[in-house]
């Protein structure tokens, strides 16, 4: 979409269907893919809960160049493909490596429980091919992966309330635990996950890892600090020599992001990258695209309903010290 309403910095990419959560990625084609959830309209009871969020395929948007046209490609993957999920497919990301692209995305199994899957194909728009059963060891929701220099891939996971990370802190899963985030507010937050993944890029290569977020004096973030903490939608991306995980504040809606010189962290809180969008969720990704980094990120302008989102891209701009500009996603039209 080229035209559309003055008062957004960015429109949306495509009014064909409604998505959300974009993971862009640029492929040696060059062209610009854009993995994402799939909103469909549900039930009016429904409204304003997590099961509004009844995603069942996903979608691949490509574009040759930021601006260019959008092509909506055909469902890459359904949920009744899946042979171990049941329902609501979240936010996806993909990767590639020797000659396989690769989908990886959350579900609800048979009891309620959110796990990672993950589905092949030779094509960047699939259609893909899932295993039989999620990754081991894998839980919660918004798998995001890191390729490194070196050619490692990290997998970053987690999201609380509704994503069910709060439910495995001790390791299991409790199927009795909160709906919301139980920690005390002076505590530290509940910290995102990260795993190497093996050279096949089925499997972890190591167990999971809590990463750590911390504060401009070499503390935790806690879980009152709600303009800071992790909520979800954990996505890191190297510039130079420093790692930058970003995320969703959740209730607060802010996108954040913290810096470290490691994929496994610790990183230290640096600041806004999004303000508030029109909607309650916020979740993206940034990447780099001939030499110009752009952040992909949805609202509801088409819809005005929280469930029913659209994706959209705006230019990402880096200070000298590497710190990023805070983008309003309005504009000061009436």
């Amino acid at each position: 979409m080229q035209d559309g309403d003055p008062r957004y910095i960015a429109q949306p990419l495509t009014d064909e269907i409604y998505t959300a959560d974009p993971s862009a990625r640029v492929w040696d084609d060059g062209r610009i893919y854009i993995y994402a959830s799939h909103d469909e309209e549900v039930p009016q009871e429904l409204y304003g809960t997590a099961d509004a969020f009844d995603m069942r395929d996903y979608q691949v948007l490509s574009m040759d160049r930021p601006g260019g046209p959008v092509t909506v490609h055909s469902p890459a993957l359904d949920v009744a493909q899946v042979p171990w999920a049941e329902r609501q497919m979240w936010a996806p990301d993909a990767a590639f490596r020797n000659g396989t692209y690769y989908l990886y995305f959350p579900a609800k199994d048979a009891e309620g429980i959110f796990r990672i899957g993950v589905a092949t194909s030779q094509s960047p728009t699939g259609p893909f091919t899932p295993q039989a059963e999620p990754i081991a060891g894998s839980y919660s929701i918004d798998p995001g992966i890191l390729r490194d220099r070196d050619g490692e891939h990290y997998m970053y996971l987690g999201g609380i309330w509704g994503g069910q990370l709060q439910r495995w802190q001790d390791g299991t899963y409790d199927a009795d635990g909160a709906e919301n985030d139980p920690t005390p507010p002076g505590d530290p937050a509940i910290a995102p996950m990260v795993a190497r993944m093996a050279p096949d890029m089925l499997q972890f290569a190591e167990p999971l890892r809590p990463v750590r977020i911390l504060d401009e004096n070499g503390d935790p973030l806690v879980a009152g600090d709600l303009d800071r903490r992790f909520f979800e939608g954990a996505w890191v991306f190297r510039r130079g020599d420093t790692y930058y995980l970003t995320y969703s504040t959740g209730e607060t809606h802010y996108l954040v992001y913290a810096t470290g010189d490691s994929p496994y962290g610790p990183f230290t809180y640096r600041g806004r990258i999004l303000e508030p969008v029109e909607g309650w969720t916020t979740h993206h990704s940034i990447t780099e695209i001939d030499g110009q980094w752009w952040l992909f990120y949805h609202d509801t302008q088409l819809s005005g309903l929280t469930h029913l989102r659209n994706v959209k891209m705006t230019p990402l701009t880096f200070r000298e010290d590497g710190s990023i500009e805070t983008i309003n996603p309005m504009t000061d039209v009436e």
